[in-house]
């Protein structure tokens, strides 16, 4: 009977998954890579594309929305992903503690991170509403502000508005990478720390952040790079307004793809973000080798 080597029955068996991955991921990627050198319009992609060279990438670089866009998302990432890994090892801290009721806080902290980002956009945007919202009622109550303020409506802040609401479905994800970091300390090294005279935050500097300083890394990295593709919750609280304030680099390639139809220099401006992304994601790949290495 006929057999196959190792190597062969191998390749045969990916063979049906890499055609799916050629298919779905690999022509796509070419064929963008092929507009971002054209005058492509989206309603006539095959009569339009024609040959320019560099010239959308050197319009890219040199578009003062453009970058503006990824000032815009640096923004949004540094302050969103910093309150994330803030808030969400101050919780993981809390949560790993003993006290009544802690399951039940536990099992709620993954609600933010089930819900859908648009229905949690919605969310926000109706508790930041001008005229009817919660966040105008209860400041208003209080006495913080004399009068409704609108959040996203004031170039100033609405892109930060927009960052709280992401930090808010997505600091959970900190907080249980770092909850399950903080079950692997043993309990003995905390109380000969103790018995040592350490107070907690000596205890937390020479035993806990040690222990949870790896994951939490990987954590800030992910984050990072989802945080820079932002595009759905700015499309539903803002459409990247008001006055361009919110306008991140993924809602900027969607409107100069599909709303603008250029897809010649859509396709420059997405592979600009991919190559960005790239950098990051080698960041990610690099921080996993160096952590197994460290084991």
């Amino acid at each position: 009977m006929f057999r196959f080597s190792k190597a062969t029955t191998a390749w045969l068996l990916l063979t049906p998954m890499m055609t799916i991955i050629i298919g779905v991921v690999g022509y796509p990627l070419i064929k963008t890579v092929y507009y971002s050198f054209t005058s492509a319009h989206l309603a006539a992609p095959e009569t339009t594309d024609h040959w320019v060279g560099f010239k959308n990438y050197f319009k890219a670089l040199g578009n003062n929305h453009f970058l503006d866009s990824i000032e815009n998302t640096a923004y949004f990432v540094s302050v969103s992903v910093s309150a994330e890994i803030i808030i969400g090892v101050l919780v993981a801290l809390l949560l790993n503690q003993a006290f009544h009721g802690r399951t039940l806080l536990r099992a709620l902290l993954i609600l933010p991170l089930a819900l859908p980002t648009v229905v949690n956009a919605m969310m926000w945007r109706l508790i930041y509403g001008p005229d009817f919202g919660a966040l105008n009622a209860l400041l208003t109550q209080i006495g913080l502000i004399e009068q409704y303020q609108s959040w996203l409506g004031d170039p100033d802040i609405a892109l930060s508005m927009v960052a709280i609401a992401d930090v808010w479905k997505n600091f959970p994800l900190v907080a249980l990478i770092t909850l399950a970091a903080l079950q692997t300390i043993s309990k003995d090294l905390i109380e000969a720390a103790t018995l040592d005279g350490a107070n907690a935050f000596q205890r937390f500097r020479t035993v806990v952040f040690p222990a949870i300083i790896a994951p939490v890394s990987v954590a800030l990295v992910l984050r990072t790079i989802e945080a820079f593709k932002v595009f759905d919750i700015v499309y539903v609280m803002t459409r990247g307004g008001p006055a361009n304030s919110t306008k991140t680099v993924s809602f900027h390639v969607y409107q100069e793809a599909f709303a603008y139809m250029r897809i010649g220099s859509g396709a420059s401006y997405a592979l600009i973000v991919v190559l960005i992304s790239a950098v990051l994601i080698a960041a990610y790949l690099w921080l996993i080798k160096k952590q197994g290495n460290t084991v």
